[in-house]
């Protein structure tokens, strides 16, 4: 009997068992085992990917919204949501359900709670909340956004264990809970202990995700966006992360040990003892337990530690401080080392991504966790589209009924007046007028008052919003990128609305330095020659000069050769090379081998992955890329392009996309700007337009962009700049050395697309337009010409003229030679006016 299979020992289909079978005890225990252990992993401890909730947080928001505990609502006993919930949902002890409940409204335990609580709910110290019956509680406003859309059909809806409820199987959850709360859990044979993150990094990193789908159908490139975008873990209770290893494992393969240490400050006591002060605490470190540990060791017989006179806690509503006083020979950092060794005030948290995908437990990485979410917010939204559909198209069925019914009133009061009862005339307006039946109820139930013109005239204007509604929704539905965008609108709401600054900071550990410390973070000039060769010089080589100054020698060219594009930035910022191809690479500026002042430089393909056949045709710095809200990108052909800034943060050494380009087209100039200013094209032949940034929509990286200005057939764009005051100047240099400032309101604004103004009067010695920029009073250029001399000026000493004039020397000339490029200075020159080194 024991060797028979074991299914059959199993009950049949309608639940009864024939008589008695003999089953062996190992055969019982594995069975009833796999079960339990299985209802523990999906039922209780770990969280589900697309909401991060485990089933017992999720029935009691559930709850909480069914009993209208919404956050504009008064609080109500916890007690009696607890009894809700594990009345209908959740049948296991009331305790564990409250100590679930209190957790998710502990702003040190849950980074973004979700339960707004009101009495005692704990404290970092390890005291248990109050009684359930005492205190209160309440959604809160970030817990709505996980249920928001529930009643649309966004999710699936299943029975509760007795059959009597319905409970949904999953949140809508409009914003990544698993990340930005984490979740930790034991269950049977495997344990989940994923560490919350900060909301907005979360959020950003999804949206990218969202707008570049292909890039997110790549698991590497996924993984490197959402850790391009997220930091690390952000603790609720702050402190500091220690080194970036654990954080990159844990980021790259679900696991990994991230270091956390106390937030301490030393400070010097009333009597000069020093003291250590305590302000933020690694996450889930009970304080009391640490001051505890810190009092038994320093009392200890065996390995005291020494050193510490006293100890107290001052803590309060206004934070943490932990004082630890000194004895006044001590070294405050060298005990700082053994309470970090000894104490949890340096802690380890051990991340374990595991959670559940279509019920079946698995380990994700950052990337693989956002690419399940947003898998998710896409049925969501899809199915509230759809939903909404079918509620307009039915709503839209009976107003078409209603509008036939007005347009034919005379005739159907007399139909309804003639018929013995409402079922024939309910028929005879079916046969009539071919209504469906839903239609002819809702003319027969429609009160006279809608007879009344206006009535008529709100049905018919209903019926015809209506319209445009079901248009725009069956478009979101035929479009995947349409669901996608709404998504990311969406989600960037919910940023505004209720992201927040980091709380934890992350520090580089003992033994780990980036090379950057190393160096110094200088001042520099960086060049480009057309020839393709770039450099680095420190910008204190080059003295300043007046106008019309002859400059000083700065680069030893070849033949042919001219410097074409420069810049001054500091030796830590990013420096962005946009090739006139499109594409734009990245590299930090003490990158750029430096070179002295006189010499070429280095081939820019030796220095970044650009194709030799290429050129730089602009350079852009920064420190981050939260500096500029957008780049706007100028083409020889007057075409313009705004992009997100961020969207360019990419560590890829061959470079990425900047924009597709028309043929015969190229990138001439790269401006940041802030969304909300002016723009200035400027071109060879003089002309300049102006309009506003608005006019230019925000596109992907990808796109080609909208008309600037319309060009004359010899013209082309050599400039664009940026209005951001009415006081400021554009300063126009031409190619022979002669320029001039003129006001910026004498531009005056104009669509985008026009053929522009007259901004300088241009004869034949004075030449072309060769550069263009805004400056303010005080501010300095940087001129260089073809043969390699350069000079750097204020631009007070150039005359401000108007529009149609020729302008004045700026810069003397060797024979021959001519203006190859024109920069502004990234700072002001001291109030002497002149530069401290020799020629």
């Amino acid at each position: 009997m024991a060797d028979e299979p074991f299914q059959d020992k199993l009950p049949d289909d309608d639940g009864t068992i024939g008589g008695s079978t003999d089953v062996t005890i190992e055969e019982e225990i594995s069975y009833s085992f796999l079960e339990y252990a299985m209802s523990v992993i999906v039922s209780r401890a770990l969280p589900d990917v697309r909401d991060g909730l485990k089933p017992v947080h999720r029935r009691i928001l559930f709850a909480g919204l069914e009993a209208g505990l919404r956050p504009d609502r008064h609080y109500r006993k916890c007690a009696a949501l607890v009894g809700d919930v594990m009345k209908k949902y959740h049948p296991h002890s009331d305790q564990a359900i409250y100590d679930a409940l209190a957790r998710l409204a502990q702003d040190f335990s849950t980074r973004y709670p979700l339960i707004d609580g009101q009495g005692n709910f704990g404290s970092i110290d390890g005291d248990a909340p109050a009684a359930m019956r005492y205190t209160e509680c309440r959604l809160s406003p970030l817990a709505m956004e996980l249920l928001r859309n529930i009643d649309e059909e966004t999710v699936d809806f299943i029975e509760n264990y007795d059959g009597y409820e319905v409970q949904p199987s999953v949140l809508p959850a409009r914003f990544p809970n698993l990340l930005a709360n984490g979740s930790s859990g034991i269950a049977v044979g495997m344990a989940t202990n994923i560490p919350p993150h900060n909301l907005g990094e979360v959020i950003d990193a999804t949206v990218e995700l969202l707008r570049n789908p292909d890039e997110a159908a790549d698991d590497a490139r996924s993984l490197e966006i959402a850790m391009k975008r997220i930091k690390g873990p952000d603790f609720p209770t702050g402190a500091l992360i220690v080194g970036r290893q654990g954080t990159l494992d844990a980021q790259m393969t679900g696991r990994g040990s991230v270091k956390m240490r106390a937030v301490c400050e030393v400070e010097e006591g009333p009597k000069g003892n020093p003291r250590i002060v305590v302000t933020e605490l690694p996450y889930q470190v009970n304080k009391a337990r640490l001051a505890l540990k810190i009092a038994d060791l320093v009392n200890a017989k065996e390995h005291r530690l020494e050193g510490i006179a006293d100890l107290r806690d001052e803590s309060n509503r206004q934070g943490i401080r932990l004082v630890i006083e000194l004895k006044r020979a001590a070294v405050p950092q060298v005990v700082l080392n053994q309470l970090y060794k000894r104490t949890q005030l340096q802690d380890n948290f051990g991340v374990n991504t595991l959670a559940l995908v279509e019920d079946v437990p698995r380990t994700l990485n950052l990337g693989q966790v956002l690419t399940e979410y947003i898998a998710h917010q896409v049925t969501v939204i899809t199915r509230r589209t759809q939903y909404r559909l079918r509620r307009a198209q039915e709503r839209s069925h009976i107003l078409e009924g209603l509008i036939i019914a007005l347009d034919n009133i005379d005739d159907i009061v007399a139909l309804i007046r003639a018929a013995a009862d409402a079922e024939e005339a309910r028929n005879g307006l079916i046969a009539r007028y071919g209504l469906t039946e839903i239609q002819a109820n809702h003319i027969l139930d429609m009160p006279l008052r809608r007879l009344t013109a206006l009535e008529q005239d709100k049905i018919r204007e209903e019926y015809e919003e209506l319209q445009k509604t079901i248009a725009e929704l069956q478009a979101i539905l035929d479009d995947p990128s349409r669901v996608r965008s709404l998504i990311a609108e969406e989600l960037e709401d919910i940023k505004e609305k209720y992201a927040d600054s980091r709380r934890t900071r992350i520090v580089p550990d003992e033994g780990e330095f980036d090379i950057e410390d190393l160096i110094a973070d200088e001042e520099l000039v960086l060049s480009v020659s057309r020839g393709g060769y770039i450099k680095s010089v420190p910008l204190d080589t080059y003295r300043r000069q007046g106008r019309g100054g002859r400059g000083v020698k700065a680069t030893a060219l070849k033949e042919g050769d001219i410097v074409e594009h420069l810049t001054t930035t500091t030796a830590h910022s990013y420096l962005l090379l946009f090739s006139n191809s499109g594409r734009v690479y990245r590299l930090k500026a003490h990158e750029i081998p430096k070179r002295d002042r006189t010499a070429r430089g280095t081939a820019v393909v030796n220095v970044v992955s650009m194709r030799p056949e290429d050129e730089v045709a602009a350079m852009i710095d920064t420190r981050d890329y939260e500096s500029y809200r957008y780049l706007l990108i100028a083409t020889r052909k007057g075409m313009v392009k705004k992009t997100l800034f961020r969207e360019y943060d990419s560590t890829r050494r061959e470079g990425i996309i900047a924009l597709n380009l028309k043929e015969g087209d190229e990138v001439v100039r790269v401006v940041p700007t802030s969304g909300e200013e002016d723009l200035l094209l400027i071109t060879r032949k003089g002309k300049a337009i102006r309009f506003s940034e608005r006019n230019v929509r925000p596109m992907g990286r990808t796109a080609t962009g909208v008309i600037g200005i319309r060009l004359e057939s010899d013209d082309e764009v050599v400039a664009c700049g940026v209005v951001r005051d009415e006081n400021d100047d554009l300063l126009l240099l031409t190619e022979f050395g002669f320029g001039k400032r003129t006001k910026l309101h004498h531009f005056p604004r104009k669509g985008r697309g026009g053929k522009g103004v007259i901004a300088a009067k241009l004869t034949k010695p004075r030449g072309d337009i060769i550069g263009a920029t805004v400056v303010k009073a005080g501010d300095e250029v940087f001129v260089i010409s073809d043969d390699g001399v350069a000079t750097r000026q204020g631009v007070d000493g150039i005359s401000r003229q108007g529009r149609p004039t020729t302008g004045v020397r700026v810069m003397q000339l060797g024979e021959g030679a001519k203006i190859s490029a024109l920069a502004p200075m990234v700072n002001e020159v001291d109030e002497g006016g002149q530069d401290k080194l020799p020629t």
